[in-house]
C-alpha cells in the first residue's frame, strides 16, 4: 500500500525530499510523457524556457538529475522513472476529478517516428496522412538505421523503421515490409546494354557510369554478389547520399544504378527507366518496424504503429 507524507505533499524519488509544488510535477509528467521541453510545452500551454524553469526548479528541490538533455528532447534518468511512478496515478485521478482529461493530454503529446529518408518521404507520410487530418501530431526524423536505434533507446523516438532487426531485447522488432532492388537505367542506356547483359553479364556496364548512394556502394555491392555471384569493381561516378537525388539522377540519364523498386515504381511504369536485368531472384531487404517494450504511453503511438503495419504490406 502506498503511503503519503504527513503534510500530504506527494513523495519524492526514493531517497529524495518531498515535492510539494503540483505544477511543477505536473510540467515533470508533461516532459516524461511527451520526451521533450518543446512537445510539454505545447501540452500545458506554457513557454519553452518556462518548462526548462520549472525542471530545473524541481531537479533542485530533489537534487537530482531527472532528465539527460539530448540534440532532440530529452531522456528519463531512472530517478525520473521512479518518480512518474509515484506521482503518475494521483496527478491522473486528480485531473479527471478537475475536468481535466490526462489522456487527452497524452493523445495530444507527438508521435515521434524516424527511419529513412526516402522511404518516409515516398511511402510513410503519405500512408500516415489520414492520422494527421484526425489530429494525430507526428515528429518526423530521418536517418541511418545504427543512429536512429541509439536515439531510440534513449527516448527520442516512439518507432524506428530499421533496415535490419535489431539483437538484444532492449527493442522489440516486427518485419514491416521487404524491398525489393532492380537494376536500372534511363531508356538511352538501356538500349545499349540490356541485350548484352544476358550474354557478356555485369561485363557489358563497365562502360556505363554507376549512380550510388556512397562510395562505397552498398546496395550495388550487394546486387552484383547475390545475382551475378561476382564483385563490382566499377568505382561511382556519381555519388548523393539521398536515393531520391541517384534518382533523379538515373532518370536524366547520368548512368545506371540499383534501387529499390517502390522508389522507382513510377518512373519504370511510365518508362522514363528501364530494368536492364530481371533476375527470378532479385535481392530483397526486409525493414522492421521497432520500438522499445511495453505499451506506451501515447495512444497514438499504437494508432500509428497499426496503420504503418497494414499499409507497409502495399509497398
Amino acid at each position: 500500500m502506498a503511503h503519503t507524507n504527513s503534510d500530504d505533499t506527494p513523495p519524492g524519488p526514493s531517497g529524495t525530499a518531498p515535492v510539494s509544488d503540483l505544477n511543477l510535477l505536473r510540467t515533470f509528467l508533461a516532459v516524461y510523457r511527451s520526451g521533450s521541453f518543446t512537445a510539454a510545452a505545447g501540452l500545458l500551454g506554457l513557454s519553452q524556457p518556462t518548462v526548462t524553469a520549472q525542471i530545473r526548479s524541481l531537479e533542485r528541490q530533489t537534487g537530482r538529475e531527472l532528465f539527460e538533455r539530448l540534440p532532440r528532447g530529452v531522456a528519463p534518468s531512472s530517478v525520473a522513472h521512479d518518480l512518474a511512478a509515484r506521482v503518475a496515478a494521483p496527478l491522473d485521478a486528480l485531473a479527471a476529478v478537475t475536468g481535466h482529461d490526462a489522456t487527452a493530454d497524452r493523445r495530444a503529446a507527438p508521435v515521434h517516428l524516424a527511419g529513412p529518408a526516402e522511404l518516409l518521404c515516398t511511402r510513410v507520410l503519405p500512408a500516415l496522412a489520414p492520422l494527421a487530418t484526425e489530429g494525430v501530431r507526428l515528429r518526423i526524423t530521418p536517418g541511418l538505421t545504427d543512429p536512429l536505434l541509439d536515439e531510440l533507446r534513449a527516448g527520442r523516438h516512439d518507432l524506428v523503421i530499421a533496415t535490419y532487426r535489431p539483437r538484444g531485447r532492449a527493442l522489440t522488432a516486427v518485419p514491416l515490409l521487404d524491398e525489393e532492388f532492380v537494376l536500372v537505367a534511363a531508356p538511352a542506356w538501356a538500349d545499349r546494354v540490356k541485350g548484352r547483359i544476358a550474354q557478356e553479364g555485369p561485363a557489358a556496364l563497365h562502360a556505363v557510369p554507376l549512380v550510388t548512394y556512397a562510395e562505397d556502394v552498398p546496395i550495388a555491392r550487394r546486387y552484383w554478389r547475390h545475382v551475378f555471384g561476382t564483385r563490382l569493381s566499377c568505382p561511382a561516378a556519381v555519388t548523393v547520399p539521398d536515393l531520391r537525388g541517384v534518382l533523379a539522377a538515373v532518370t536524366a540519364g547520368a548512368g545506371f544504378t540499383v534501387l529499390p523498386r517502390y522508389l522507382c515504381h513510377d518512373e519504370l511504369t511510365s518508362g522514363a527507366l528501364v530494368p536492364l536485368h530481371e533476375p527470378d531472384d532479385p535481392p530483397i531487404n526486409t525493414g522492421y518496424l521497432v520500438q522499445r517494450p511495453g505499451r506506451p504511453d501515447n495512444p497514438d503511438v499504437t494508432r500509428v504503429r497499426d496503420l504503418l503495419m497494414v499499409t507497409g504490406r502495399t509497398w
